[in-house]
């Protein structure tokens, strides 16, 4: 499968299958599609170059240099390089034959929340239910389950979430000293990441952050008034002010490592790369800022008629992080990060978050759900922390959930980047896991595309 397109000045040729990207010039690019149906008609060697060239006789370019490209790009065909056949199909039925481990929990440590975000799919940390934090038993039970169900695996992660996981910050460091007690016996090692929206973030905090959590997220959508409209107290005023000091503070505090700024942005500010910029202008080195999910009723939602602004504003952030990369002030803004040369294993490509098999949600009373977008849900409730997983069914649908369960994901370009999306926004807008979010892959697909871009840009200066 191959995919082409211009971004920047490039012409850039993505070969699919094997990952390989190549930067071409105008005569290439041209005869690149016309190649590619030939070999899907199985010709080969000279048959195939013949076909080819004959095909290319109304192009503008000689027939000397129609010729030569063509052998060149046959070249890459026998290298694997270029119009390669995907091998992965059954790699991944093989897969999800195995058993499943569990790697990764997301603990809820608190089901409520001092701000109102007026986007917030947990209703303002409440997950459609009752206020609650989580007690030092459960988060204890919830790390024991997690080390009895992660078979072999050495190193294991823990997301400390909410609602606002600071309003319960004693129980955080509770669970963070018993995770430590059980490594050298268990041979575990544990990662920690802290999700906090800084409010009542303080320096105790950050100095137990710095010693313990392997990564902070700071949660901010970027200017003030964009933040203010959509991120407010409880009481209506504005959150800007407070958390702006702390995460600069915080993010100083880590050496601009190991952290990331996570905004979102929604209909209210399609000009979004301007809130990204905003926030690498503050000083801040890892940014995140992501669309908003939101119901079609909201009046805050992305719409299909945003597309083009969207796509205009990640291809003007594209140029922009590329000339503060010249200037000696990078900026890595999370979905333009792509490893073309290694990257995630295969499995990863194609299985994606591990949601409801390798990765799971804990409520604060030790419920399990296939990850924090279902907690609420009981249709998902799996088991809790003390009986284990009772939904094997719901285990094994999440098992076979892959871009090759998806007919949308198939013969999509960005399967291998994305991984077949978000679970929980395929359910929500369709039903059912195996489905995909129509908007939020047309927005993926321009990340990757600006992403391979930026690398293109890099290798060449």
């Amino acid at each position: 499968m191959i995919h082409q397109y211009k971004n920047n000045g490039y012409n850039i040729v993505l070969d699919v299958n094997s990952g390989s990207v190549h930067v071409v010039d105008d005569c290439v690019y041209d005869i690149v599609p016309v190649l590619e149906p030939i070999l899907a008609a199985g010709l080969t060697g000279e048959t195939a170059i013949e076909a080819a060239c004959m095909a290319c006789e109304k192009l503008p370019y000689s027939s000397t240099d129609i010729r030569e490209v063509v052998e060149e790009l046959m070249e890459l065909h026998d290298m694997g390089r270029l119009y390669a056949p995907d091998i992965y199909e059954d790699y991944i039925s093989d897969t999800v034959k195995g058993n499943t481990i569990v790697k990764a929990l997301c603990l809820h440590i608190a089901h409520d929340c001092n701000l109102a975000c007026k986007y917030c799919f947990a209703s303002e940390g409440e997950y459609n239910g009752d206020r609650a934090l989580m007690s030092l038993e459960v988060g204890k039970k919830a790390l024991d389950f997690l080390v009895a169900n992660s078979g072999n695996r050495v190193n294991l992660e823990v997301d400390f979430f909410g609602g606002e996981p600071t309003l319960n910050f004693d129980v955080v460091k509770g669970i963070v000293e018993y995770g430590r007690s059980l490594e050298a016996p268990h041979n575990k090692k544990f990662r920690f990441t802290l999700t906090t929206n800084g409010i009542l973030l303080n320096d105790e905090m950050m100095e137990f952050a710095n010693k313990e959590m392997s990564n902070v997220v700071l949660s901010i959508d970027g200017r003030k008034e964009v933040n203010d409209k959509m991120r407010p107290m409880r009481g209506g005023q504005g959150s800007y002010d407070i958390i702006v000091p702390k995460f600069k503070k915080l993010a100083e505090s880590r050496d601009q490592m190991n952290y990331y700024v996570r905004g979102t942005f929604t209909h209210n500010n399609l000009d979004f790369a301007e809130d990204v910029k905003h926030l690498a202008d503050l000083g801040f080195e890892q940014i995140s800022v992501e669309p908003v999910v939101a119901k079609p009723t909201d009046d805050y939602a992305l719409t299909q008629e945003d597309l083009p602004k969207l796509f205009e504003e990640y291809d003007k952030l594209a140029v922009d992080l590329l000339e503060r990369r010249k200037q000696g002030k990078p900026v890595n803004f999370f979905h333009f990060m792509i490893d073309l040369d290694g990257g995630p294993c295969v499995a990863k490509r194609l299985k994606g978050c591990g949601s409801g098999t390798e990765y799971l949600a804990v409520t604060p009373w030790g419920d399990l759900y296939p990850c924090h977008q279902f907690v609420g849900n009981e249709e998902f409730l799996m088991g809790n922390v003390f009986d284990g997983v009772k939904r094997d069914d719901i285990r094994d649908m999440f098992a076979h959930c892959n871009v090759y369960s998806k007919d949308k994901c198939k013969k999509c370009f960005a399967k291998f980047y994305c991984s077949g999306g978000c679970a929980a926004n395929s359910y929500n807008f369709h039903g059912n896991i195996d489905d995909a979010y129509d908007l939020g892959c047309e927005l993926m697909k321009k990340r990757v595309e600006c992403a391979i871009m930026m690398k293109a840009a890099l290798d060449e200066s």
